[in-house]
């Protein structure tokens, strides 16, 4: 009989379900025996993360600069454009809405008892440099290998992302769940996790609405410059939407999403750069959500912030997103960097960012992808008549 294997997903809600189960029965000891894993893992990913920076987004800008033209440099700045605005689209809302949703009993709650148990021992593994250093350097080995053509370094970079993708898809990723498992245990004995809870409830409502209204406003955008009904266009891309949705994969929906964007009028060559190409560089529903996300936490704990810390958080988020379709889990591993240097995000509320992502994984991708649809028919409407020839050669 073959073994049923369980998606990530699946392993993610049952480590949340044990921990709160286990976590209001459990000796303490038994907690800081997994605080202690947590203490530990958590020290090995702040190591890992500069890494994946570095090899994951200079491996992507590398691919795809080789290839410059003007239809990249207009596909890419409409991807970069709707990335960002997805991101501020996510901060004014949660900034008027989050505030009535998040109760103050709720924060008093998540800041109650926080330090009540402590881990048997860690160990310190100081990661080899600075996120900000790795995300420069990544850009100028990314934009030098593409500059000059030089397959020798291309070649080093490409292993070393296969090296980094290896770690986080069997060891990083495998031990997810007993992570998450670990930091609900303990919210749930010191007595945090009710108000965890009901905050994600209410975040993960608001995000699926948002979602829905980032994708008619690009397809309004996409049927006002194309003099076409932006609710056709938006239906006829819903198989693409539906095969993410089962599928959580930007890449594995990229032939449907090919097909539907040729029948809304993308020409065939168009179609063809435009959307492979977005399914690496826009991933205007996975940034939402996490713009989302951290504004909810930050509530949650009772921190500050402002327009401007989010506008740092957000243009870096939108460069940072070229890595994700390269990091299995999702684009928000690709994020954990910018989260701890910018929000100065705690492994635990990195831990509780992973959980929430991972929730609408699926409901991400698929919002990336429909999207994908839209830019593809407002490059073949600017450009696609000068290029299609040079594209498809």
């Amino acid at each position: 009989m073959k073994a049923i294997r369980l998606g990530l997903l699946p392993r993610i809600i049952i480590a949340i379900a044990l921990g709160i189960g286990l976590g209001l029965v459990v000796p303490d000891g038994v907690t800081r025996l997994f605080l202690t894993f947590n203490a530990i893992f958590s020290q090995f990913l702040g190591f890992a993360i500069p890494l994946i920076i570095l090899a994951l987004v200079a491996e992507a800008i590398g691919s795809i600069g080789h290839s410059a033209g003007k239809m990249l440099l207009l596909t890419v700045a409409i991807a970069y454009g709707s990335t960002v605005f997805s991101g501020y689209l996510a901060y004014f809302t949660g900034d008027a809405i989050f505030p009535h949703l998040i109760e103050p009993g709720k924060v008093d709650q998540l800041q109650s008892a926080g330090e009540a148990l402590t881990p048997y021992f860690t160990i310190e593994m100081p990661p080899v440099m600075g996120v900000m250093t790795a995300l420069v350097l990544a850009f100028i080995l990314g934009l030098g290998v593409a500059h000059l053509q030089s397959t020798a370094l291309k070649q080093i970079i490409v292993d070393v992302k296969e090296i980094i993708s290896g770690v986080i898809e069997k060891v990083i990723i495998p031990l997810l769940p007993l992570y998450i498992f670990g930091i609900f245990l303990e919210m749930a004995s010191s007595g945090k996790v009710a108000g965890v809870l009901v905050v994600f409830i209410k975040i993960i409502g608001v995000i699926f609405a948002l979602h829905i209204l980032l994708l008619l406003l690009q397809f309004t955008i996409a049927g006002v410059i194309t003099k076409k009904n932006p609710l056709s266009l938006l239906g006829r891309m819903l198989p693409a939407y539906f095969t993410a949705l089962g599928t959580a994969s930007s890449a594995a929906t990229i032939p449907v999403t090919l097909a539907q964007s040729q029948k809304n009028g993308t020409s065939e060559g168009v179609a063809s750069f435009v959307v492979p190409l977005c399914a690496t560089i826009h991933l205007s529903g996975s940034t939402l959500k996490i713009v989302s996300c951290a504004l909810a936490l930050i509530l949650m704990q009772g921190g500050t912030y402002d327009l401007g810390l989010f506008t740092h958080f957000i243009l870096l988020l939108g460069v940072t997103m070229v890595a994700a379709p390269g990091v299995p889990g999702g684009a928000i591993m690709a994020a954990l960097a910018i989260l701890q240097s910018i929000l100065g995000f705690t492994v635990e509320e990195q831990a509780l960012m992973i959980s929430l992502y991972i929730t609408m994984d699926s409901f991400g991708t698929a919002c990336n992808v429909t999207g994908d649809g839209a830019i593809a028919l407002v490059v073949d409407k600017l450009l696609g008549h000068k290029v299609q020839g040079s594209a498809t050669a």
